[in-house]
């Protein structure tokens, strides 16, 4: 099955290389290019794309508010943000308002590739240690651990969901999580499916947003 890919970027020769990149793979099809995010939502619509690869700024319209919109509309696109990230601030932004994930614009060609077809089978894409570099910069406008209000959707985890919960929002990979907690890897992913269904969160990206905006666990030690 072929993956539909829709380009956003206010910078021609950025499309162009991302999408020489893209159409040289069997699997992958650039669909359409979008200037700015009014155009990109309404090129969402239109072309119904699996995967939307969305700059942060543009005129019109930046990148972050057109992925919420995305999100909110219901559209069965996922959206992949590309940051410069040591220059933009708003990724931990875009997160929140439903990106998949992340890349950086310098990002190899084959990293890009699996990243799309990884976006386009329903995983996230942000490495653990990009993960927790993100977040970090971020702490300080985070409630430290044990202050945040207690979300009600908490209540309905178990405790092993709890570990899984605080392992992810660590970076934790899956084989990680599992050698630490003595599971086998499909247990931990069975553990991070429900967690997905009870916080009502659309995927792994999400679950480590939600636990430090709920002040559920520290950053990693540097």
């Amino acid at each position: 099955m072929s993956v539909s890919v829709l380009l956003v970027d206010d910078q021609p020769l950025l499309c162009l290389g991302f999408r020489l990149v893209l159409e040289a793979q069997p699997d992958l099809r650039v669909v359409g290019e979008a200037g700015n995010g009014e155009q990109a939502i309404a090129m969402t619509r239109a072309l119904d794309p699996d995967v939307v690869l969305m700059d942060v700024r543009m005129p019109v319209l930046d990148g972050i508010e057109a992925t919420r919109r995305i999100v909110a509309s219901g559209a069965r696109a996922r959206v992949l943000v590309l940051t410069t990230f040591d220059l933009d601030e708003y990724v931990y932004a875009a997160l929140r308002a439903g990106a998949s994930g992340f890349l950086l614009k310098d990002v190899p060609p084959n990293d890009l590739v699996t990243a799309i077809r990884s976006v386009a089978g329903g995983h996230a894409v942000v490495a653990p240690a990009v993960t927790r570099r993100l977040l970090d910069t971020f702490l300080p406008h985070l409630p430290a651990p044990g202050t945040a209000r207690t979300p009600p959707a908490l209540d309905t985890l178990t405790g092993r969901e709890r570990e899984v919960l605080t392992h992810v929002a660590r970076g934790s990979s899956n084989s990680e999580i599992a050698a630490a907690l003595h599971l086998s890897e499909a247990t931990v992913k069975v553990h991070v499916g429900r967690l997905l269904a009870k916080l009502s969160l659309r995927d792994r990206v999400q679950i480590v947003v939600y636990a430090y905006e709920n002040g559920l666990t520290p950053p990693r030690p540097a």
